[in-house]
Protein backbone atom coordinates (compact mmCIF):
# COMPACT_ATOMS: atom_id res chain seq x y z
CA UNK A 1 0.00 0.00 0.00
CA UNK A 2 1.33 3.13 -0.93
CA UNK A 3 2.05 5.70 1.90
CA UNK A 4 1.78 9.27 2.43
CA UNK A 5 3.13 12.60 3.28
CA UNK A 6 0.50 14.65 5.71
CA UNK A 7 0.23 17.61 7.22
CA UNK A 8 -1.98 18.30 10.28
CA UNK A 9 -3.15 22.05 10.91
CA UNK A 10 -4.40 21.86 14.01
CA UNK A 11 -4.23 23.85 17.17
CA UNK A 12 -5.46 21.60 19.64
CA UNK A 13 -3.17 18.90 21.07
CA UNK A 14 -5.46 16.77 22.39
CA UNK A 15 -7.12 16.43 19.01
CA UNK A 16 -3.95 16.04 17.13
CA UNK A 17 -2.62 13.37 19.15
CA UNK A 18 -5.57 11.49 18.47
CA UNK A 19 -5.96 11.96 14.75
CA UNK A 20 -2.20 11.08 14.50
CA UNK A 21 -3.02 8.08 16.33
CA UNK A 22 -5.28 7.21 13.96
CA UNK A 23 -3.07 7.48 11.00
CA UNK A 24 -0.79 5.21 12.37
CA UNK A 25 -3.74 2.39 12.39
CA UNK A 26 -4.28 3.27 8.76
CA UNK A 27 -0.64 2.45 7.97
CA UNK A 28 -1.54 5.30 5.38
CA UNK A 29 1.42 7.88 6.62
CA UNK A 30 5.01 7.98 5.50
CA UNK A 31 5.68 10.65 7.19
CA UNK A 32 3.91 13.52 9.34
CA UNK A 33 4.04 17.53 10.03
CA UNK A 34 2.11 19.33 12.30
CA UNK A 35 1.31 23.12 12.55
CA UNK A 36 -0.26 24.61 15.33
CA UNK A 37 -1.12 28.19 13.55
CA UNK A 38 -2.02 29.54 10.05
CA UNK A 39 1.68 31.24 10.09
CA UNK A 40 3.37 27.97 10.66
CA UNK A 41 1.27 26.14 7.92
CA UNK A 42 2.13 29.05 6.03
CA UNK A 43 5.98 28.64 6.18
CA UNK A 44 5.80 25.10 5.95
CA UNK A 45 3.47 25.05 2.54
CA UNK A 46 5.92 27.73 1.00
CA UNK A 47 8.77 25.79 0.68
CA UNK A 48 9.70 24.68 -2.16
CA UNK A 49 10.61 20.84 -0.82
CA UNK A 50 7.50 20.87 0.94
CA UNK A 51 6.33 17.28 -0.79
CA UNK A 52 2.91 16.91 1.23
CA UNK A 53 0.09 14.05 -0.19
CA UNK A 54 -2.68 15.92 1.62
CA UNK A 55 -3.47 18.68 4.39
CA UNK A 56 -5.78 18.70 7.00
CA UNK A 57 -7.05 21.70 8.55
CA UNK A 58 -8.77 22.63 11.50
CA UNK A 59 -11.33 25.87 11.03
CA UNK A 60 -10.39 27.53 14.03
CA UNK A 61 -6.54 28.73 14.33
CA UNK A 62 -5.57 31.04 16.64
CA UNK A 63 -3.99 33.72 14.29
CA UNK A 64 -7.26 32.94 11.11
CA UNK A 65 -10.60 31.09 10.83
CA UNK A 66 -13.51 30.49 9.08
CA UNK A 67 -13.66 31.44 5.04
CA UNK A 68 -10.50 33.61 5.27
CA UNK A 69 -8.16 30.49 6.65
CA UNK A 70 -9.59 28.18 3.80
CA UNK A 71 -8.97 30.77 1.24
CA UNK A 72 -5.38 31.49 2.06
CA UNK A 73 -4.84 27.14 2.63
CA UNK A 74 -6.35 26.76 -0.50
CA UNK A 75 -4.24 29.28 -2.48
CA UNK A 76 -1.49 27.50 -0.91
CA UNK A 77 -2.08 23.78 -1.42
CA UNK A 78 -0.41 23.82 -4.98
CA UNK A 79 -3.83 21.75 -5.72
CA UNK A 80 -3.47 19.18 -2.90
CA UNK A 81 -6.40 17.93 -1.01
CA UNK A 82 -7.76 19.58 1.74
CA UNK A 83 -10.03 18.29 4.58
CA UNK A 84 -11.66 20.35 7.09
CA UNK A 85 -11.76 18.96 10.31
CA UNK A 86 -14.69 20.30 11.95
CA UNK A 87 -16.66 19.94 15.41
CA UNK A 88 -20.70 19.02 15.17
CA UNK A 89 -21.45 23.30 15.83
CA UNK A 90 -19.07 24.11 12.57
CA UNK A 91 -20.85 21.42 10.05
CA UNK A 92 -22.94 24.12 8.10
CA UNK A 93 -19.72 26.37 7.38
CA UNK A 94 -17.65 22.72 6.71
CA UNK A 95 -20.16 21.87 3.54
CA UNK A 96 -19.87 25.43 2.81
CA UNK A 97 -16.07 24.94 2.51
CA UNK A 98 -16.64 22.30 0.31
CA UNK A 99 -17.12 25.27 -2.52
CA UNK A 100 -14.39 27.10 -1.61
CA UNK A 101 -12.16 24.47 -2.49
CA UNK A 102 -11.80 21.98 0.10
CA UNK A 103 -12.06 18.25 -0.39
CA UNK A 104 -14.12 16.75 2.15
CA UNK A 105 -14.88 17.90 5.91
CA UNK A 106 -14.42 15.27 8.86
CA UNK A 107 -16.89 15.64 12.17
CA UNK A 108 -13.97 15.20 15.08
CA UNK A 109 -16.06 13.71 17.46
CA UNK A 110 -16.77 10.56 15.17
CA UNK A 111 -13.19 10.07 13.55
CA UNK A 112 -11.74 6.92 13.96
CA UNK A 113 -9.47 4.52 11.18
CA UNK A 114 -11.86 3.44 8.86
CA UNK A 115 -13.30 6.59 8.17
CA UNK A 116 -10.15 8.37 8.34
CA UNK A 117 -8.18 5.83 5.57
CA UNK A 118 -11.49 6.26 3.77
CA UNK A 119 -11.31 9.56 3.22
CA UNK A 120 -7.61 9.87 2.65
CA UNK A 121 -7.83 7.15 -0.16
CA UNK A 122 -10.72 8.57 -1.59
CA UNK A 123 -9.57 12.40 -1.76
CA UNK A 124 -6.09 11.88 -3.28
CA UNK A 125 -7.61 9.70 -6.10
CA UNK A 126 -10.10 11.97 -6.50
CA UNK A 127 -7.67 15.11 -6.37
CA UNK A 128 -5.52 13.11 -9.40
CA UNK A 129 -8.32 12.80 -11.70
CA UNK A 130 -9.56 16.58 -10.88
CA UNK A 131 -6.08 17.89 -11.44
CA UNK A 132 -5.85 15.75 -14.82
CA UNK A 133 -8.69 17.38 -15.83
CA UNK A 134 -7.55 20.61 -14.89
CA UNK A 135 -4.96 20.02 -17.20
CA UNK A 136 -6.44 18.75 -20.42
CA UNK A 137 -8.65 21.96 -20.10
CA UNK A 138 -5.67 24.59 -19.55
CA UNK A 139 -4.17 22.42 -22.53
CA UNK A 140 -6.74 22.50 -24.71
CA UNK A 141 -8.10 26.15 -24.04
CA UNK A 142 -4.08 26.83 -24.76
CA UNK A 143 -4.61 25.47 -28.19
CA UNK A 144 -8.25 27.97 -28.97
CA UNK A 145 -6.23 31.27 -27.63
CA UNK A 146 -3.14 30.57 -28.96
CA UNK A 147 -3.88 29.36 -32.32
CA UNK A 148 -2.90 31.53 -35.12
CA UNK A 149 -5.95 31.42 -36.88
CA UNK A 150 -9.09 33.38 -35.50
CA UNK A 151 -11.36 30.92 -33.80
CA UNK A 152 -14.82 31.80 -31.41
CA UNK A 153 -17.62 29.99 -30.10
CA UNK A 154 -21.04 31.11 -30.41
CA UNK A 155 -24.68 30.58 -28.48
CA UNK A 156 -26.64 28.93 -31.47
CA UNK A 157 -29.80 30.32 -30.14
CA UNK A 158 -29.15 33.67 -29.23
CA UNK A 159 -26.06 34.45 -31.83
CA UNK A 160 -23.86 35.89 -28.84
CA UNK A 161 -19.92 35.52 -29.06
CA UNK A 162 -19.30 33.07 -25.93
CA UNK A 163 -15.22 33.10 -26.25
CA UNK A 164 -12.79 34.15 -28.98
CA UNK A 165 -9.32 33.96 -29.21
CA UNK A 166 -6.24 36.18 -29.22
CA UNK A 167 -6.32 35.89 -33.14
CA UNK A 168 -9.55 36.86 -33.73
CA UNK A 169 -9.25 39.86 -31.82
CA UNK A 170 -6.34 41.02 -33.61
CA UNK A 171 -7.34 39.97 -37.23
CA UNK A 172 -11.02 42.32 -36.98
CA UNK A 173 -9.79 44.81 -34.54
CA UNK A 174 -12.54 44.68 -31.46
CA UNK A 175 -11.75 44.03 -27.76
CA UNK A 176 -12.53 40.80 -26.11
CA UNK A 177 -14.83 42.80 -24.17
CA UNK A 178 -16.67 44.42 -27.02
CA UNK A 179 -16.99 40.74 -28.98
CA UNK A 180 -18.48 39.43 -25.44
CA UNK A 181 -21.42 42.34 -26.34
CA UNK A 182 -21.55 41.23 -30.06
CA UNK A 183 -23.33 38.40 -32.01
CA UNK A 184 -21.94 37.17 -35.06
CA UNK A 185 -24.38 39.08 -37.29
CA UNK A 186 -22.41 42.16 -36.58
CA UNK A 187 -19.25 41.04 -38.43
CA UNK A 188 -21.09 40.40 -41.14
CA UNK A 189 -22.24 43.12 -44.08
CA UNK A 190 -26.33 43.69 -44.32
CA UNK A 191 -26.14 41.78 -47.90
CA UNK A 192 -24.11 38.43 -46.56
CA UNK A 193 -27.17 38.10 -43.83
CA UNK A 194 -29.39 36.02 -45.93
CA UNK A 195 -26.49 33.92 -46.52
CA UNK A 196 -26.08 33.46 -43.21
CA UNK A 197 -29.27 33.03 -41.91
CA UNK A 198 -29.33 30.26 -44.72
CA UNK A 199 -26.42 28.29 -43.43
CA UNK A 200 -27.95 28.45 -39.95
CA UNK A 201 -30.86 26.45 -41.32
CA UNK A 202 -28.51 23.25 -41.66
CA UNK A 203 -29.15 20.85 -39.77
CA UNK A 204 -26.05 19.80 -37.39
CA UNK A 205 -25.36 17.09 -34.99
CA UNK A 206 -23.21 17.67 -32.00
CA UNK A 207 -19.17 16.61 -32.81
CA UNK A 208 -20.33 15.25 -36.05
CA UNK A 209 -21.03 17.50 -38.82
CA UNK A 210 -17.86 19.46 -39.76
CA UNK A 211 -19.34 22.42 -42.17
CA UNK A 212 -16.93 24.71 -44.62
CA UNK A 213 -18.30 27.73 -46.44
CA UNK A 214 -17.20 30.49 -47.84
CA UNK A 215 -18.25 34.11 -46.52
CA UNK A 216 -17.87 38.04 -46.59
CA UNK A 217 -16.88 39.49 -43.10
CA UNK A 218 -16.17 42.78 -41.98
CA UNK A 219 -13.89 44.12 -39.66
CA UNK A 220 -14.51 47.16 -37.16
CA UNK A 221 -12.35 49.34 -39.44
CA UNK A 222 -15.01 48.93 -42.14
CA UNK A 223 -12.37 46.84 -44.41
CA UNK A 224 -14.79 43.25 -46.32
CA UNK A 225 -12.65 40.40 -46.26
CA UNK A 226 -13.59 37.18 -47.69
CA UNK A 227 -12.91 34.02 -45.45
CA UNK A 228 -13.48 30.24 -45.32
CA UNK A 229 -15.36 29.30 -42.36
CA UNK A 230 -15.34 25.80 -40.47
CA UNK A 231 -17.38 25.32 -37.78
CA UNK A 232 -19.20 22.24 -35.45
CA UNK A 233 -21.50 21.97 -32.74
CA UNK A 234 -21.09 21.35 -29.47
CA UNK A 235 -21.90 21.80 -25.74
CA UNK A 236 -20.17 24.89 -24.08
CA UNK A 237 -21.28 25.76 -20.97
CA UNK A 238 -24.29 24.00 -20.68
CA UNK A 239 -25.46 26.13 -24.23
CA UNK A 240 -25.55 24.49 -27.83
CA UNK A 241 -23.11 26.30 -29.21
CA UNK A 242 -20.74 26.37 -32.18
CA UNK A 243 -16.89 26.04 -32.75
CA UNK A 244 -15.92 29.20 -35.89
CA UNK A 245 -12.45 28.52 -37.40
CA UNK A 246 -11.68 31.35 -40.06
CA UNK A 247 -9.28 31.06 -42.78
CA UNK A 248 -8.64 34.88 -44.61
CA UNK A 249 -8.39 33.84 -48.36
CA UNK A 250 -8.97 37.27 -49.26
CA UNK A 251 -5.24 37.72 -50.97
CA UNK A 252 -5.81 34.40 -52.15
CA UNK A 253 -9.12 35.18 -53.77
CA UNK A 254 -7.85 38.07 -55.55
CA UNK A 255 -4.89 36.66 -56.74
CA UNK A 256 -6.99 33.89 -58.29
CA UNK A 257 -9.07 36.34 -59.86
CA UNK A 258 -5.82 38.16 -61.14
CA UNK A 259 -4.68 35.33 -62.47
CA UNK A 260 -7.91 34.80 -64.12
CA UNK A 261 -7.53 38.08 -65.78
CA UNK A 262 -4.05 37.73 -66.84
CA UNK A 263 -5.84 34.39 -68.48
CA UNK A 264 -8.18 36.22 -70.68
CA UNK A 265 -5.25 38.66 -71.64
CA UNK A 266 -2.72 35.88 -72.82
CA UNK A 267 -5.80 33.85 -74.71
CA UNK A 268 -6.79 37.50 -76.15
CA UNK A 269 -3.07 37.76 -76.95
CA UNK A 270 -2.72 34.37 -78.73
CA UNK A 271 -5.69 34.72 -80.52
CA UNK A 272 -4.57 38.19 -81.83
CA UNK A 273 -1.43 36.30 -83.11
CA UNK A 274 -3.07 33.20 -85.15
CA UNK A 275 -5.69 35.69 -86.70
CA UNK A 276 -5.19 39.52 -86.42
CA UNK A 277 -1.35 39.50 -87.16
CA UNK A 278 -2.21 37.15 -90.45
CA UNK A 279 -3.84 39.68 -92.46
CA UNK A 280 -1.38 42.44 -92.80
CA UNK A 281 1.86 39.79 -92.96
CA UNK A 282 0.13 37.59 -96.01
CA UNK A 283 -0.08 40.85 -97.89
CA UNK A 284 3.01 41.70 -97.03
CA UNK A 285 4.32 38.72 -98.03
CA UNK A 286 2.26 38.42 -101.48
CA UNK A 287 3.40 42.45 -102.04
CA UNK A 288 7.31 41.20 -101.49
CA UNK A 289 6.67 37.78 -103.95
CA UNK A 290 5.30 40.14 -106.35
CA UNK A 291 8.14 42.76 -106.56
CA UNK A 292 10.57 40.08 -106.50
CA UNK A 293 9.05 38.73 -109.40
CA UNK A 294 8.77 41.64 -111.58
CA UNK A 295 5.13 41.58 -111.82
CA UNK A 296 4.09 44.96 -111.81
CA UNK A 297 4.84 47.99 -114.06
CA UNK A 298 6.36 50.84 -113.70
CA UNK A 299 3.45 52.97 -113.33
CA UNK A 300 2.11 50.81 -110.35
CA UNK A 301 5.26 50.97 -108.21
CA UNK A 302 3.52 53.58 -106.11
CA UNK A 303 0.96 51.96 -105.53
CA UNK A 304 2.51 48.78 -104.62
CA UNK A 305 4.77 51.01 -101.85
CA UNK A 306 1.26 52.08 -100.26
CA UNK A 307 -0.04 49.21 -99.97
CA UNK A 308 3.51 47.65 -98.75
CA UNK A 309 3.21 50.83 -95.89
CA UNK A 310 0.05 50.43 -94.80
CA UNK A 311 -0.04 47.01 -94.11
CA UNK A 312 3.51 47.51 -92.44
CA UNK A 313 1.72 50.13 -90.50
CA UNK A 314 -1.06 47.92 -89.62
CA UNK A 315 1.18 45.49 -88.67
CA UNK A 316 3.15 47.56 -86.36
CA UNK A 317 -0.06 48.58 -85.14
CA UNK A 318 -1.09 45.17 -83.99
CA UNK A 319 2.48 44.83 -82.53
CA UNK A 320 1.84 47.75 -80.39
CA UNK A 321 -1.31 46.39 -79.12
CA UNK A 322 0.49 42.82 -77.87
CA UNK A 323 3.35 44.59 -75.89
CA UNK A 324 0.35 46.37 -74.04
CA UNK A 325 -1.55 43.67 -72.82
CA UNK A 326 1.58 42.04 -72.54
CA UNK A 327 2.39 44.03 -70.31
CA UNK A 328 -0.82 43.87 -68.01
CA UNK A 329 0.50 39.98 -67.33
CA UNK A 330 1.78 40.13 -63.90
CA UNK A 331 2.35 35.73 -62.88
CA UNK A 332 4.12 35.70 -59.24
CA UNK A 333 4.79 39.22 -59.39
CA UNK A 334 7.54 40.59 -56.75
CA UNK A 335 9.52 43.18 -55.88
CA UNK A 336 13.04 43.85 -56.27
CA UNK A 337 15.43 45.95 -53.40
CA UNK A 338 14.50 49.03 -55.09
CA UNK A 339 10.61 48.42 -54.55
CA UNK A 340 10.09 48.11 -57.89
CA UNK A 341 8.23 45.24 -59.63
CA UNK A 342 9.16 42.76 -61.63
CA UNK A 343 8.44 39.19 -62.85
CA UNK A 344 9.97 35.33 -62.11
Amino acid sequence: MKRYNILIIEDNLGDLVLLEDFLDETSLASDITSAKDFYSAKSLLSQAKNNFDIIFLDLSLPDKNGLELVEEVENLANDKPIIILTGYQDANFAVKSLSLGASDYLVKDVLNPTVLSKSILYNIERNKILVNLKDSEQRYADLFHFSPLPMWVFDRETLKFMDVNDATVDHYGYSFEEFMEMDITQIRPKEELPAFYQSMKIKKEPYRNLYVGEFIHSKKNGEKIKVEVRSNCFQFKGRPAELILVNDITERSQHIEAIERQNDILREIAWTQSHVVRAPLARLMGLVKAMKDNRFKNNDKEMFFDHILKSADELDQIIKSVVNKSQGVKINNKEDETGVPFNR
